[in-house]
């Protein structure tokens, strides 16, 4: 029987690149497995399914008999977290509890995707799947209460921890910096917070190889490699061949509601220990996003 799946958070980054990649039966790192080549895909925004809704998430899996949720759903503008602390829980912790009791009850496997931010991001070291959670936001706070809540809810989860995501489509970090020195001729970009930028290409590929697995549990999955926010910077504007000033900078000069992560690496040991880490170096993903944008930015 084909796959019947569904993609929660059909409209945001990741689940925009989900359906792209699926469509396509390829990603940049190489085709999608053949399992999914005949799958039958549902893809819901929040106007479709509104996953903090226990009684609507109740309904729609219930009744779609799915064998596959990609949870892609989430309230990601993390200092609009710290003042609106209702939606975040609701949307990040409330939302993955739902759909893992349904998941539960209709025997479905459930790839939950979470983040670095779990971490404190004081230790100058990559963190990898077992090392203690404190997050310092209300996102990360959030976000952690959904991955317990994903693992005590559902036998056949995947939490899928990434980072420093960018993808195809919406805004992201890359557009940005791209726009911003078209427009000034300048960037200035902190140069004291370290992490994984991630194209939600790669990140798609292996989530689709993952889920077909039966090795359940936490994951990191970045691409590989460390840099600063003005590393990654730098390597989008040399990329693009936009001529600007490069200004580093320190967090201190940036003030935001929530607390950055100094150090938010993450490594992928769990997945060189089951299917295989075959995520690309960052700045191998990079340049190929760069190809396939063909000028296009927003």
């Amino acid at each position: 029987m084909p796959l019947n799946i569904l993609v929660t958070g059909a409209n945001g980054q990741m689940g925009n690149e989900l359906r792209s990649v699926l469509a396509s039966k390829t990603a940049q790192i190489g085709p999608v497995p053949t399992d999914y080549h005949d799958a039958r895909v549902t893809f819901a925004g929040a106007q479709e399914l509104n996953i903090a809704d226990a009684q609507a998430v109740e309904r729609f899996v219930g009744n779609g008999g799915f064998d596959l949720i990609f949870n892609c759903a989430a309230y990601t503008d993390v200092d609009g977290c710290e003042t609106n602390q209702e939606r975040a829980y609701a949307v990040n912790a409330e939302g993955p509890r739902n759909l893992a009791r349904a998941a539960q009850r209709t025997k479905a496997a459930l790839v939950h995707l979470s983040t670095d931010y779990v971490f404190a991001g004081d230790n100058p070291m990559p963190r990898i799947e077992s090392d203690p959670c404190e997050p310092q936001s209300i996102y990360g706070k959030s976000k952690l209460l959904g991955e317990q809540a994903v693992a005590q809810e559902c036998e056949r989860h995947f939490i899928v921890r990434s980072a420093w995501l960018y993808g195809s489509a919406g805004k992201n970090f890359v557009k940005t910096i791209m726009e911003r020195a078209r427009s000034t001729g300048e960037i200035k970009v902190v140069n004291d917070q370290h992490g994984n930028p991630t194209t939600a290409n790669d990140l798609s590929y292996t989530l689709l190889k993952l889920a077909l697995c039966s090795e359940y549990g936490i994951y990191h999955c970045t691409n590989n490699g460390v840099c600063t926010w003005f590393d990654f910077a730098s390597a989008i504007v040399d990329g693009a061949n936009i001529p600007c000033t490069k200004l580093p900078c320190s967090t201190d000069e940036f003030p935001r509601p929530a607390k950055r992560p100094a150090y938010s690496m993450l490594d992928n040991a769990r997945l060189r220990a089951t299917i295989g880490d075959e995520m690309r170096p960052w700045q191998d993903a990079l340049t190929d996003y760069l190809a396939h944008l063909k000028g296009a930015f927003v």
